[in-house]
């Protein structure tokens, strides 16, 4: 029995996205021809595939264990067309990232236009996502996340800035109101606008100055979603809400406009910059191994 290699990729399409619409978004097909092409699928193969219901799509027994000789074999095609885009003059294809809110607004920005410039043929997708996961299972080619987020079998490659800080603001306004701290713990005294991720974790703020560290887990009038929503914090310490801590390119602009004045810095902790991670044990894909090349060119060669 033969089946159409278009209406098995629709099929995984649809799973590892979680729906027939996500399906399309990751893949760039239409809703309903993905649905047509795995009613086909369905059809020929003799066997339901999928449980449809109107708020979610899930696999049949069948289609797991469809799903799981699949992936590997689909993978494999998609390395041996790669091996045949490797004898193009520029690289083609698509290049799925998926990495955090902060690298999306802060690393990317001075290196999407110059390497979509450099490689036209290339299409770029970027995911954000705050938590980790497996970039393979979500359809996506590479990540960038921050070193003590990274599996040990993943090919990590510098990106960005390689020193970062993570700096602590308030309003001048608030500052005149309820006075300006001198020392971390002071922070307990005051309004801090804090960020919580998708896990349910709301981590502490942890500053260091002379090998000393410390610390505090303030309180405040305002929690948002770590990523998203983070700019509504940035907006509502403007607005003399409280206090901020958030990455020192995050908060620059304000601070240098005077919106935000900075507070505690010579306490601000330094970080390493993030990395580009993808899997070791896979052909590197065409689209990739071309980003990967650019960012090290960029970066002088590091």
């Amino acid at each position: 029995m033969k089946a159409d290699l278009g209406d098995l990729n629709a099929f995984v399409a649809v799973v590892r996205a979680g729906g027939f619409r996500e399906g399309a978004r990751a893949s760039g097909s239409s809703a309903s021809g993905l649905s047509e092409a795995v009613r086909r699928l369905e059809a020929q193969l003799g066997v339901r595939l999928l449980h449809r219901t109107t708020r979610s799509v899930a696999p049949t027994e069948a289609g797991e264990r469809l799903l799981e000789r699949l992936g590997p074999a689909l993978t494999e095609v998609e390395e041996a067309l790669d091996v045949v885009n490797g004898f193009r003059d520029r690289p083609a294809g698509s290049l799925r990232l998926n990495v955090p809110v902060s690298a999306a607004r802060l690393v990317l920005p001075s290196i999407v236009p110059p390497f979509l410039a450099a490689y036209p043929d290339i299409r770029l997708e970027v995911i954000t996502e705050e938590s980790f996961v497996d970039v393979l299972a979500e359809g996506c080619d590479a990540g960038i996340r921050y070193d003590d987020r990274l599996e040990l079998d993943m090919i990590a490659v510098p990106i960005g800035p390689r020193v970062q800080r993570f700096a602590t603001a308030a309003s001048p306004a608030y500052l005149d109101e309820h006075g300006r701290p001198q020392h971390p713990r002071e922070l307990l005294g005051r309004a801090c606008l804090r960020g919580r991720f998708s896990s349910g974790a709301m981590t502490p703020w942890e500053f260091e100055c002379d090998g000393e560290v410390v610390r505090v887990d303030p309180t405040g009038p305002l929690i948002v979603r770590v990523g998203g929503a983070i700019d509504l914090a940035v907006d509502a310490a403007i607005a003399g809400a409280g206090i901020i801590c958030l990455f020192e390119d995050w908060l620059r602009p304000h601070l240098d406009s005077g919106a935000l004045e900075s507070i505690l810095e010579p306490w601000w902790q330094r970080f390493p910059g993030p990395f580009l991670y993808y899997p070791g044990r896979r052909l590197v894909p065409a689209p990739l191994r071309a980003f990967v090349d650019f960012i090290k060119a960029s970066a002088g060669g590091v």
